[in-house]
C-alpha cells in the first residue's frame, strides 16, 4: 500500500480525471469498482444533475469515489453544499485558489486534492492544507497551465518542493507511463484521455472514435488569452488559428468560442464545430475498451516491467 492507496482506501494508485462531458457516474463507478478512484466531473453538470450522479454512483459502487470541482464555474457554493449533503468523502479542486474551500471541505470530513501546473501553485495548495496534489503537465487534454511544463519535468520539481502525496497527470495512459511517473517521484497517476475512450465514458461515440483516430501532432494548446486548452485539430480549431492571423482581442476569441462548444463536440458528437479536448497521449490509444480492461492491462504491464527492471541496468 502506498500513500495514495492509503489516502483514498483504494487498491491501485490510479485516479480517473474528472473530465467534463466524459465523467458521469457510470465511468466513476466503473473505475472505483476496478480498483482505482473514480471521479464525477461536476464542471459540466448543473447542481441538480450533480446530485443525481452522486446518488446513482453510490448505488453503482460500494468503493470510494469523489467529485472533481473546477472552482471557476458558477454555482460553486451550491455544488459544495450538495457534495457535503450527499456525504461525498473525496473532492478534487482545480482552476482556482485552494484557500477558498479547502478548510470548509476538511471541516466536513472531506479529503481534498488540488490540481496544479507548477511547483509554485503546488506549494500554495500544500500551505492551504490540501491532502494531496495532482501535478499536471501540459501534455494533458482540456484546460491546462500557461507554463507549458511537461509532466516529466514537473513531477520531480514538485516532488522536491512538497511533502504530501503527489499524483502525476498528463500524458499517462499505460503501465510504462505509470512506472516512469512513480520513478520520478509520484505516488500515483491520474488519467483522463485513456478513460475518455472507454465504453463507460459519457462522451459521444463520435468523440471516442476521434480519440482512437488521433495521431501524434493532432492536438495543440490554444486560447491562452482566455484559458489554455488542448484540442484536436478540427474545423473549429482551424477557425481559431485563422482568427489569430487577424490579431484578435480576447473579446474576439470569446465571440468565436461562444457557448457550449465542449458539449457540442464531446457530448453531442459534432466533430467539426465542437471543442474536442484530449491529451497528446491519444496518439497511443488505439481502441475503445472497458474500464476494467484498461486498468487490468495497465497493472499487468506495470508489474511485468518491475519484474524485468534488472534488464535496464547499465
Amino acid at each position: 500500500m502506498n500513500r495514495v492507496t492509503a489516502l483514498f482506501k483504494i487498491k491501485y494508485p490510479i485516479i480517473q480525471g474528472g473530465m467534463i462531458w466524459n465523467s458521469g457516474y457510470k465511468l466513476a463507478s466503473a473505475v472505483s469498482n476496478s480498483g482505482g478512484l473514480g471521479l464525477i466531473g461536476a464542471g459540466s453538470m448543473y447542481p441538480d444533475v450533480l446530485r443525481e450522479h452522486i446518488q446513482k454512483c453510490k448505488k453503482a459502487t460500494t468503493m470510494p469515489f469523489g467529485v472533481n470541482v473546477p472552482m471557476l464555474y458558477p454555482n460553486i457554493e451550491e455544488i459544495i453544499q450538495i457534495i457535503i449533503e450527499e456525504n461525498v468523502k473525496i473532492v478534487f479542486t482545480s482552476a482556482g485558489n485552494p484557500k477558498l474551500w479547502t478548510s470548509h471541505l476538511k471541516e466536513n470530513g472531506i479529503t481534498v486534492v488540488h490540481v496544479v501546473s507548477s511547483s509554485k501553485f503546488a506549494l500554495k495548495a500544500q500551505e492551504a492544507g490540501v491532502d494531496a496534489i495532482v501535478a499536471e503537465g501540459f501534455e494533458a487534454g482540456g484546460h491546462n497551465g500557461r507554463e507549458e511544463t511537461t509532466t516529466f519535468t514537473l513531477i520531480p520539481i514538485v516532488r522536491e518542493k512538497i511533502s504530501i502525496p503527489l499524483i502525476a497527470a498528463g500524458g499517462i495512459a499505460t503501465g510504462k507511463g505509470m512506472l516512469a511517473a512513480m520513478v520520478l517521484g509520484a505516488d500515483g497517476v491520474q488519467m483522463g484521455s485513456r478513460f475518455a475512450a472507454t465504453f463507460e465514458s459519457s462522451a459521444h461515440d463520435n468523440f471516442k472514435r476521434a480519440i482512437v483516430d488521433t495521431a501524434e501532432g493532432d492536438t495543440q494548446l490554444t486560447l491562452k488569452e482566455l484559458t489554455p486548452v488542448r484540442l484536436i485539430k478540427n474545423k473549429f480549431f482551424n477557425d481559431i488559428q485563422n482568427l489569430y492571423l487577424k490579431c484578435p482581442t480576447p473579446e474576439d476569441l470569446k465571440l468565436l468560442l461562444g457557448r457550449a462548444r465542449a458539449k457540442k463536440g464531446m457530448f453531442e458528437g459534432d466533430l467539426q464545430e465542437g471543442e474536442l479536448e484530449i491529451g497528446q497521449i491519444a496518439g497511443l490509444i488505439n481502441k475503445i475498451d472497458t474500464v476494467d480492461a484498461v486498468i487490468t492491462e495497465m497493472i499487468d504491464e506495470y508489474n511485468c516491467l518491475l519484474n524485468s527492471i534488472d534488464s535496464l541496468r547499465i
